[in-house]
């Protein structure tokens, strides 16, 4: 199996810069394979001193559709069979899960996520991270999913697990595209569930967002930085090993030939480096 790992340090769709260091560092986090090579989708560094338009609702919509378009080509060329993809926001699965929708006919995405990730540009909030999954379900008030070069995922082809309370707006496009759901705030679903829907796939595309961790106890995650309030969501409640168990479940009931991690921001670690890189003798 020819396996590429994709680094998209995307930080644009999230309205934060941390998303770029984040993804620069997870690199080094990942267990080391030599027969995994890395391609890296071209973004350029945050600039304090740059910012974007908002068009058609959506914030550095031009920059995010060259990204989309890069990771394509790198895709392309490249032909994997299977793809481990660091991000950056969310919006870095949209890419990769999109490709192997063309590869493979019978996908599954199972989204280890606290939010659904389905709102759109008329929700009044700019940032496409919480557009990925309108995109691969071919919503077209999303001008992204103009972008999916293979047909979109049908509802029932999609798990939440780990989802914290919806809004309204969320509710209704969930139950406009058919899409299964259960808000997990009390109790996340069993691993016979997750199981289940994975074994209904001969292929499997992971989506695991790092905001579904409890702030509490894993503090790289954007609910652990009390300055920031995004769209008004709340974080998520999962236990580190509560995690383990949901993606050894995955990973013994079906092949996974697409990961994405997403939405690491190691807060500390960035004040940390900017500290260290005053120091002269560094220079």
């Amino acid at each position: 199996m020819n396996t590429l790992r994709l680094l998209y340090p995307d930080f644009v769709s999230g309205g934060l810069d941390t998303y770029y260091f984040g993804a620069e560092l997870l690199k080094h986090l990942l267990p080391q394979n030599d027969n995994q090579p890395w391609k890296t989708v071209p973004i350029d560094p945050p600039d304090d001193n740059q910012q974007l338009p908002t068009k058609n609702g959506i914030y550095g919509l031009d920059t995010l559709t060259q990204g989309i378009h890069s990771a394509q080509s790198i895709l392309d060329d490249n032909h994997p069979d299977r793809v481990i993809t660091i991000g950056g926001s969310c919006l870095v699965s949209v890419a990769p899960f999109d490709y192997l929708h063309g590869v493979y006919d019978d996908v599954g995405i199972i989204w280890i996520d606290a939010h659904p990730d389905v709102s759109s540009p008329a929700d009044d909030y700019p940032y496409a991270h919480a557009m990925a999954l309108s995109i691969l379900l071919g919503d077209d008030s999303v001008p992204l999913s103009a972008e999916l070069r293979n047909k979109p995922f049908p509802g029932d082809h999609i798990l939440y697990v780990g989802l914290q309370d919806i809004f309204d707006y969320q509710r209704t496009v969930l139950e406009n595209y058919q899409v299964p759901y259960t808000v997990q705030s009390d109790q996340f679903l069993s691993t016979q569930a997750v199981s289940d829907f994975a074994r209904r796939f001969d292929h499997l595309a992971v989506h695991f967002d790092i905001d579904v961790l409890n702030p509490r106890n894993f503090h790289s995650t954007y609910f652990a930085n009390p300055n920031l309030t995004g769209d008004g969501s709340g974080g998520g409640s999962m236990t580190m090993d509560q995690l383990q168990t949901i993606l050894s479940a995955i990973d013994s009931a079906g092949p996974i030939d697409g990961l994405t991690i997403a939405e690491y921001l190691p807060f500390d670690e960035e004040r940390l480096h900017a500290t260290l890189r005053s120091l002269s003798i560094f220079q």
